[in-house]
């Protein structure tokens, strides 16, 4: 939310979204009131909570009045009856991550095809853990510019192969999940992929798509099931038709939000998802990856500074939350148009993709807010 994303929906969603699986919020549960209460001193804290009957710590940052039943999803998720695969491959670009691979798990267990990506020095590790048959090897190792050539490497694989789109994921996403019902069940089948390719190339100018965060989506909260003209990020269907004109992967740092810049800036759409999430591992919390090469030091300035050399107009560095970080202004995008490439009015209302909810007795874990 805080670059701008959730509020830049445009009114017609509702139409745009014709045959798409259900997208029903039961209502806006957004706080009526909130204020701050002060305590002088712990004691006055706790006489505070015995009134509430809530138990409040140095930790709470918020409480409800009255408490809130939530209802519990984590037995829940959303199944195929028959599986829907992505037409569009699936590149996981990975390193120093055999032991956790979690992409990978994630996509298995949603029985999803892929293939990862990995430098040559670490080919048998993975090869350990995976099927070989999944798994590229690039023709180059321990370059130290992160993940940019990996990811050129992968775009032109694609382009050679002769697709009009590919997926391009990191490697430390935990799961995927559907917002439905201001709630969050996992997805244990590839039909959301399916559903948003399908989303996708209905437009004629769309570069970039994919699911939002699942940290940043509140079941209290009223959003739409997509917001257009804004980052995509860590999971992104990537037009390749981007790529013959010019346009590359680049730099070391910020490179989705870098490129969904340029791409916007040169009047294309993006379409972020808000009906389906993905679940990843925070930057700088896993081993591997980047986060020996990049983000060591005062990595983070260094990443905000870098976005801001590349989009002065658009870009501002400052501190929030007691760390450096980059904020985007996206309003200027607001003109770019979604164009249809052709009638959608004979489409259902509702098309769940062949998914359905059920309960299970394995808990897939999950919060919410």
């Amino acid at each position: 939310m805080s670059e701008g994303g959730f509020f830049n929906i445009q009114p017609d969603w509702k139409e745009h979204w014709r045959g798409m699986p259900s997208f029903e919020l039961t209502n806006d549960q957004s706080a009526y009131q909130s204020l701050i209460v002060n305590f002088r001193n712990p004691i006055d804290r706790e006489s505070f909570a015995e009134l509430l009957g809530r138990n409040l710590t140095d930790k709470t940052k918020s409480v409800w009045w009255p408490k809130e039943e939530i209802d519990k999803i984590t037995d829940k998720r959303f199944r195929a009856e028959k599986q829907l695969n992505p037409k569009y491959p699936v590149y996981v670009i990975s390193k120093g991550r055999w032991e956790s691979r979690r992409t990978a798990k994630a996509l298995e267990m949603m029985e999803v095809p892929y293939r990862i990506v990995v430098e040559p020095q670490e080919q048998d590790e993975y090869s350990s853990v995976i099927d070989p048959k999944k798994i590229l090897v690039l023709p180059f190792s321990n370059l130290g510019k992160g993940s940019i050539p990996a990811r050129n490497w992968v775009w032109e694989h694609s382009v050679q192969e002769g697709h009009v789109r590919h997926w391009i994921m990191d490697d430390n996403i935990i799961r995927f999940y559907r917002f439905w019902q201001n709630s969050t069940p996992p997805v244990t089948c590839g039909n959301m992929f399916r559903a948003i390719e399908d989303f996708v190339d209905r437009y004629e100018n769309v570069a970039l798509a994919g699911p939002q965060y699942y940290m940043f989506i509140c079941r209290k909260e009223v959003y739409p099931p997509y917001v257009p003209n804004t980052r995509i990020y860590s999971c992104i269907l990537i037009l390749n038709d981007l790529y013959r004109k010019g346009r590359r992967w680049r730099g070391r740092y910020n490179e989705d939000t870098d490129l969904s810049l340029r791409a916007l800036k040169d009047g294309w759409c993006t379409v972020q998802f808000n009906a389906f999430l993905q679940h990843k591992n925070p930057t700088m919390q896993m081993k591997g990856g980047n986060t020996d090469e990049l983000y060591e030091g005062e990595g983070r300035l260094e990443m905000a500074r870098s976005l801001e050399q590349q989009h002065p107009d658009c870009v501002k560095v400052s501190r929030k939350f007691g760390r450096w970080q980059h904020q985007v202004d996206y309003s200027r995008f607001k003109k770019n148009k979604l164009k249809l490439k052709g009638d959608i009015g004979n489409l259902p209302d509702v098309n769940e993709y062949r998914m359905y909810l059920e309960r299970d007795e394995e808990d897939f874990g999950g919060e919410e807010c």
